[in-house]
């Protein structure tokens, strides 16, 4: 509440409110006055220096326009100078641009008639040359046909035998290929060499596992499993190590493989009472055996140890020769019982036939003695039957002992 002139007005009235704000306002004014006043008089303090110096620019510039106007004099007598200069050379360049042009026409003229010489010389010198030539050129075009010809037929083989090489490798590179790749070379070989009935392949143990390849052997020894599927991987480590640090890791490498998998072949595949003392690991390559043949003895003597011995295509075939043999010497032994008693059979047929031959000799002395006999009785008929004929009486009475003689008489009438 605010009392003016003895009237009482509160703070919340909108004359009080618009009185007081119409005094802010008056006295903003006056603040803003007062401020302009001083800027206005700094400002004519500073214009004073500034008033001076553009007297000075303005007396530059009076300079720079009469130095102006005599550069401009400077250049239209430069630009008349050179414009004579330019003609002056024009006209020479002309002079002289004709000149050259004339030799150059002239030495063109020349060169032409040269160069058509010199172009027929050498036509007729090719004509010569490729009549000469032409022969030649068909002969060795048809070589070179057949040439190539051959080379086509060469690189279909190239390319058959790398496609086949490519397949190889990739049968190599994958371990389950390259373990049927094992098995299937495994098998021709076992194929080859022992009958079908004496093998079996992918042969079941009691234990479970699963043999790539059961000889039926007799006992001794027993049924021996050859396993086909060699770590191959060693060996590529070892045949592309390039540094030494490489070769020594690839022969660690060797080692360790090659030991797991004698030992593994040894627990798996020789069980007491059912296979033999012993297992085949068979190498599909004979580059692989030479290697551990050469600089892996103690591997050898490992499989030798663990009753595994390693062998190769070659060996392998060797191998299953000499069990070959084993097979046929245990099935004649086998078959000695059947083979006693058909000798006997045939003992007793032999001694048949040997009575039989006896008989048969005997009804020949007889049947020969009977026939002699008869040939005798048939010699005597046949004298007798010519001494009929004849007449010979005498010799009928000499021959038998009584003759009667029928008397001749007359017959009765």
């Amino acid at each position: 509440m605010i009392t003016i002139a003895g009237q009482t007005y509160q703070w919340g009235d909108p004359q009080v409110t618009a009185a007081l704000i119409g005094a802010g306002v008056i006295v903003l004014i006056l603040i803003l006055l007062i401020m302009a006043v001083r800027a206005a008089g700094r400002s004519a303090q500073m214009a004073a220096p500034l008033a001076q110096q553009m007297q000075i620019l303005g007396g530059h510039v009076q300079q720079l326009g009469a130095g102006q106007e005599q550069l401009r004099g400077g250049l239209q007598t430069v630009s008349d100078t050179q414009a004579n200069a330019q003609a002056q050379m024009i006209q020479s360049i002309e002079l002289r641009m004709a000149n050259v042009q004339q030799q150059m026409q002239d030495r063109l003229a020349d060169n032409a008639a040269k160069s058509a010489r010199s172009l027929a010389e050498m036509q007729e010198r090719m004509n010569h040359t490729l009549h000469g030539s032409a022969k030649q050129t068909t002969t060795s075009l048809t070589q070179l046909q057949e040439r190539l010809a051959a080379i086509d037929k060469a690189q279909d083989n190239i390319t058959k035998l790398s496609g086949d090489v490519l397949s190889l490798q990739d049968i190599l590179s994958n371990k389950q290929t390259r373990g049927a790749f094992g098995e299937i070379q495994l098998h021709d070989i076992v194929s080859k060499a022992l009958p079908s009935d004496s093998y079996s392949l992918q042969a079941t143990l009691s234990n479970g596992k699963r043999a790539d390849c059961l000889i039926h052997l007799p006992n001794p020894p027993g049924p021996i499993v050859i396993d086909s599927k060699f770590p191959l991987e060693a060996y590529e480590a070892l045949r592309n190590a390039k540094t030494d640090y490489e070769l020594k890791e690839a022969v660690a490498k060797m080692k360790v493989s090659v030991k797991t998998h004698i030992k593994a072949i040894s627990e798996k595949y020789i069980l007491e009472g059912e296979t033999a003392d012993g297992a085949l690991m068979f190498l599909p390559s004979e580059a692989v055996y030479a290697e551990l043949h050469a600089n892996f003895p103690e591997l050898i003597r490992d499989g030798f140890a663990a009753r595994v011995w390693i062998v190769s295509p070659t060996t392998c075939m060797a191998t299953l020769n000499t069990m070959r043999a084993i097979l046929k010497d245990a099935r004649m032994r086998e078959q000695a019982g059947a083979i006693r008693k058909e000798l006997g059979a045939l003992h007793g047929d032999v001694e048949r036939l040997v009575t039989r031959v006896g008989n048969l000799d005997r009804h020949f002395g007889q049947a020969r003695k009977d026939v002699d006999e008869i040939m005798i009785s048939s010699e005597k008929a046949a004298k007798r039957a010519g001494r009929l004929h004849n007449f010979d009486f005498e010799e009928l009475s000499r021959d038998g002992a009584e003759t009667t003689v029928v008397p001749l008489t007359k017959p009765d009438v």
